[in-house]
């Protein structure tokens, strides 16, 4: 890979406001912190509730209920973050607050590292354009591992990429290996994808072969992974096991074109699976549709400006995220992509940035103003589905919360058991166990679930076309007050504790 020569003064200070002296980055940068953590205080957070994959990862550190059952795809990572405030608190808005706040911080921390590689134009534009998508949005003060995926990935990348342009200390590889390392305890395979091109890069890049790199990065991967492994080796007797039982469980790993998954997932789908739905609104995506050219004309930008190498393996690390899901897993989430935005968000504003430093340059305030409205108006799109997704997860949350507090007057109260139809996320806002006869999450036996019955409130929950599950002879069907979207609609209380208690879900 041949780059470019040094940048001149001259072609250094290109960024610059003519005959200023410019700032360092980071009161820049914790603007957009700053920015970042008020839209998602003042949008996302208030009446928000936890989702269904949330319940499982805090109820792992404290929360309202019992630990729900900890499937084989899911790691720990989240579950270790959000423990201070777990453990303190059971709100769920205190927990989006230390999230929120938590998340523009790192996000600051990340583009950091970056400063010694990027002018502050590019890096503000980074954070800016990382920052202004729903998704990042949405999943900043969310207890899901994605975001953290996300700035951890754009943490390594910034790391190496300072250690590939000559800044190859000890600190340097150290912090890659930790960055790597985070990404990894949040999901393994994200990890080991992100790992691949820069443990590569480091070696086989002419002219910048970094073997203490390389294997800083490996070594960051694996000690991110030993707490899954080790968990793999405890409940699942082994390392293959648990990854074929996580592949099972994710519809199988194998050639999948997710593609036209993700687009439609775009529209504000949090999860699309199966998706099979139609695309609703295809001006959510055009900002997608268009990445693969933005970010090639960012890295042509980047290589004339002397930072083709960065651009490059930033590039290369956002692509090999998204490979598994945009061809190896069968549905799609917004989330997923979170770690490519955030990578490929490098070179897409090395070009932003070169475009407004030309139109200002040739003092063309039109073509200024052609680009600052384009920009607002994928803000405001970004915005519009942030709106219409807050909306649909307060109002599932608040079913959810609706059918616990039935289930509470009806008697089943903690100590207490909740299974079936929806119920992990139902069992958390109850403050009961959730425990499933089958499916993925099957954790106890029809048996099991009648005798446990006999010493505490146990409840199974069905959907209203949903034959009686087994193991409910004998037990009393009421009514849930669960809305029109798809969920339960009653509840089936087996004999014991709750069943000798005043019925009345109203």
């Amino acid at each position: 890979m041949q780059e470019c020569p040094p940048l001149s003064p001259t072609r250094k200070a290109e960024f610059a406001r003519p005959g200023r002296r410019t700032s360092g980055p980071l009161p820049w940068l914790t603007a957009v912190g700053v920015v970042f953590a008020a839209v998602q205080l003042s949008f996302v957070v208030p009446g928000s509730g936890l989702a269904w994959d949330e319940t499982v990862y805090v109820s792992q550190a404290g929360g309202n209920a019992p630990p729900a059952f900890f499937s084989a795809p899911r790691a720990r990572g989240i579950s270790y973050l959000v423990a201070p405030a777990a453990a303190l608190t059971t709100s769920t808005t205190a927990l989006r607050v230390y999230l929120a706040l938590l998340s523009a911080a790192a996000l600051v921390v990340a583009l950091w590292v970056w400063r010694k590689v990027l002018p502050t134009p590019v890096l503000v534009c980074v954070g800016a354009l990382f920052a202004g998508l729903w998704p990042t949005l949405f999943y900043g003060p969310a207890a899901m591992p994605n975001l953290w995926c996300a700035l951890g990935a754009l943490a390594a990348a910034g790391w190496a990429a300072r250690a590939m342009r000559g800044d190859a200390g000890r600190a340097v590889a150290a912090g890659a290996g930790a960055a790597v390392a985070l990404v990894a305890l949040m999901r393994p395979a994200d990890g080991f994808w992100l790992a691949l091109p820069l443990a590569l890069a480091a070696v086989l890049v002419p002219g910048r072969r970094l073997p203490g790199l390389c294997a800083a990065v490996i070594g960051g991967l694996l000690a991110g992974c030993v707490p899954w492994t080790a968990e793999a080796y405890a409940h699942y007797g082994g390392l293959g096991p648990r990854l074929h039982r996580a592949g099972e469980i994710q519809g199988g790993l194998g050639w999948n074109l997710a593609i036209d998954d993700h687009l439609r997932a775009l529209a504000g789908r949090t999860l699309c699976r199966p998706c099979d739905i139609g695309w609703e609104n295809p001006a959510t995506a055009l900002w997608w549709v268009a990445l693969p050219l933005l970010t090639a004309a960012g890295i042509v930008a980047a290589r004339r400006a002397g930072r083709g190498t960065v651009a490059l393996l930033a590039t290369a690390a956002g692509v090999s995220t998204a490979v598994p899901y945009l061809f190896l897993v069968e549905y799609a989430a917004p989330r997923f992509l979170l770690p490519a935005y955030a990578l490929l968000a490098v070179p897409v504003a090395e070009y932003v940035a070169y475009l407004f430093a030309r139109t200002r340059r040739a003092r063309r305030p039109a073509g200024v103003a052609a680009l600052t409205l384009a920009l607002t108006a994928h803000l405001a799109v970004q915005l519009s589905v942030l709106s219409h997704v807050v909306r649909t997860s307060h109002a599932t949350a608040a079913e959810f919360a609706s059918a616990a507090g039935a289930l509470n007057r009806l008697g089943v109260r903690p100590p207490c058991v909740v299974s079936g139809d929806h119920a992990v996320p139902i069992a958390y806002y109850a403050g009961c166990a959730s425990r499933q006869t089958d499916g993925h999450d099957a954790s106890i036996t029809p048996e099991e679930l009648r005798a446990l019955a006999r010493r505490v409130p146990t409840a199974v929950l069905t959907a209203e076309d949903e034959e009686p599950p087994s193991g409910t002879d004998g037990a009393r069907v009421v009514p849930l007050p669960f809305g029109r979207g798809p969920g339960p609609q009653r509840t089936y209380l087996l004999p014991g504790p709750a069943t000798g208690r005043t019925l009345s879900a109203g």
